[in-house]
């Protein structure tokens, strides 16, 4: 389902950017196991949240497309998390993980304002 609104456009290029800052950070990790592990699961979460909008273009149908824009929403409220782990245990400290956390919360803002909106269209 196409949807060529400027949010989506922004949303996609967003998320996109996002991703890109999300493997930068990774790739800039120290080469131990932890780090392994905790960043294989940022890069998961943070990489899948655009990958499911873009998904969700091809979409058949506008119910469709909502359950892709949710399967993003979760992915971002994932990679919040993994961003809080790796701040909280003092794994990376500094302004980038903060810039990260940021923008993961405005991410899911924008993905749950677009879900509710996209109901609230569904049922007209």
């Amino acid at each position: 389902m196409q949807n060529n609104t400027n949010k989506t456009k922004d949303i996609k290029q967003r998320t996109f950017e996002f991703s890109l800052k999300i493997i930068q950070f990774i790739s800039k990790l120290p080469n131990q196991k932890i780090y392994w592990s905790l960043g294989d699961q940022l890069l998961r979460s943070g990489t899948s949240i655009g990958a499911s909008v873009i998904e969700g273009q091809g979409s058949s149908s506008r119910k469709e497309f909502i359950n892709f824009v949710r399967i993003a929403f979760k992915s971002a409220k994932e990679t919040e998390y993994w961003l809080k782990l790796f701040k909280e245990s003092k794994l990376c400290i500094n302004s980038e993980i903060d810039y990260l956390i940021q923008e993961s919360i405005e991410i899911t803002k924008i993905l749950n304002s677009s879900i509710l909106t996209l109901k609230k269209n569904l049922t007209k």
